[in-house]
C-alpha cells in the first residue's frame, strides 16, 4: 500500500491549452478517493498523469516519498482498470489475468496462485477457461479487476469502469468494488462523472471543475456543507434547489416569499444579494408556509418526486411514501432553516 501526493500539478497541451491548473492534495495509505466532476474537468487527465500515460507539464506526483514524474508507467507499481475493459480477445480469462505476471517473468506457481486467489475473490473461478466474448459486461469488468489484483500493486486506478454497464449492474458492481477495497485495503483512486458513485463508494471525494479542485471532503461533508455553489448543485441527486434573493432583516426575499436564514449565516448583512439553496429531500408538504404549484408528480415506489413552480422558478421536492396531490394543485412548503444553504451572489462561495 502507499500514499499518493499531488503537488501543484499542471497539464498543458501545446503552448496554450491548460487543462490542469496547479492541483495539490494528498491521498492517505489505504484510502479510497474518488475524483468526480463534469466531462472535461480534467479528472481523467489527472489519473492518466498518475498512471504515466500522460506527461506532467508542471509540479510533482509522488507515490510514498518517490517522485514519479520521470518513471515509466511499468515502474510505478500501479494497476489500472479502464472503462473499455481492454481484455485480449484471443486469451482466456486465466490468460488475461496472468498476462502481466508473464511479462514480469514470474514463476508458474506464483502466477497460478495469484490468479486463483483473484478469481476466488471475484467469483471468477468457474469462468477461467472462457474467452471474453463468452462473458457478460459485468463478468468482463470483474476480469479486468482481477488482472489488476494479481499484480498486487501499491495503488489501484479506476477510470470510469462502470459507465458501459446497465443501471442494475452498475449498482451491483459498485458494491463489489467497495467490498474489494475493504478486503484488500489497497490505496484506490477512482474517476467518475456520476456523483452517486462518488457518494456511495468514496472515503473522500475530490470535486473538480475546469481543471481545478473545488472542494475535498467526505461524502457527507460535501453534501451537508458544500463550500460553493458549484459543489452544492453537483453533489446530491436530485440537485439542490437554488434561486437568487436579497437578505432582508434576517430572512431572504425571493420568488415572492420570505425564506428563513440558516443559523450559520445569521451574520450576513441586509441588502446582500445571495444564492439561496435547499435540498429536495429537506422540503416538506405542510398546511401552511411557502405556496407552490404542482407541475409533475413522479411516484417511484418508496418515494415520490414532485416538480413544483414557485414564482418563475422550478423546485423539486422528494418525499417518502406517496401523496394524493395532483398536477395544478397548490401546496405549501416548510423546512428546517438549519438545512438551508446561502452562497455569495457574486463569488458563489458559502457564507
Amino acid at each position: 500500500m502507499a500514499s499518493v501526493s499531488f503537488n501543484n500539478v499542471q497539464k498543458t497541451y501545446g503552448n496554450k491549452v491548460k487543462v490542469i491548473h496547479g492541483i495539490t492534495f494528498d491521498i492517505q495509505d489505504g484510502e479510497f478517493v474518488v475524483l468526480v466532476g463534469p466531462s472535461g474537468c480534467g479528472k481523467s487527465t489527472l489519473l492518466r498523469m498518475l498512471a504515466g500515460l500522460e506527461d506532467i507539464s508542471g509540479g510533482e506526483i509522488s507515490i510514498d516519498t518517490t517522485v514519479i514524474n520521470e518513471l515509466e508507467s511499468k515502474d510505478r507499481d500501479i494497476a489500472m482498470v479502464f472503462q473499455s475493459y481492454a481484455l485480449y480477445p484471443h486469451m482466456t480469462v486465466r490468460e488475461n489475468m496472468a498476462f502481466s505476471l508473464r511479462l514480469r517473468k514470474a514463476d508458474a506457481k506464483t502466477t497460478q496462485d495469484r490468479v486463483a486467489h483473484a478469481a476466488d475473490i471475484l467469483s471468477l473461478s468457474p469462468l477461467l477457461e472462457r474467452y471474453p466474448r463468452e462473458l457478460s459486461g459485468g463478468q468482463r469488468q470483474r476480469v479486468a479487476m482481477g488482472r489488476a489484483i494479481v499484480r498486487d500493486p501499491k495503488v489501484f486506478l479506476f477510470d470510469e469502469p462502470l459507465s458501459n454497464l446497465d443501471a442494475k449492474l452498475r449498482v451491483a458492481m459498485r458494491a463489489e468494488i467497495k467490498a474489494l477495497h475493504q478486503r484488500l485495503k489497497t490505496t484506490t483512486v477512482y474517476v467518475t462523472h456520476d456523483q452517486i458513485e462518488a457518494m456511495t463508494m468514496a472515503d473522500r471525494i475530490v470535486v473538480m471543475h475546469d481543471g481545478i479542485v473545488e472542494q475535498i471532503g467526505t461524502p457527507l461533508e460535501l453534501f451537508d456543507r458544500p463550500g460553493n455553489l458549484f459543489v452544492a448543485q453537483f453533489i446530491g441527486s436530485p440537485s439542490m434547489n437554488v434561486f437568487k434573493g436579497t437578505v432582508n432583516n434576517g430572512s431572504v426575499s425571493g420568488l415572492g416569499a420570505q425564506w428563513p436564514m440558516p443559523p450559520d449565516a445569521s451574520h450576513v448583512a441586509s441588502g446582500t444579494v445571495v444564492h439561496y439553496g435547499i435540498r429536495p429531500g429537506d422540503l416538506e408538504l405542510a398546511s401552511s408556509g411557502i405556496a407552490a404549484k404542482v407541475v409533475v408528480v413522479e411516484p417511484t415506489g418508496a418515494e415520490t418526486e414532485l416538480l413544483l413552480q414557485i414564482g418563475d422558478q422550478k423546485f423539486t421536492l422528494v418525499m417518502h411514501g406517496r401523496t394524493q396531490v395532483r398536477p395544478d394543485d397548490t401546496v405549501f412548503l416548510q423546512f428546517d432553516a438549519a438545512k438551508a444553504h446561502v452562497f455569495d451572489g457574486t463569488t458563489e462561495q458559502r457564507l
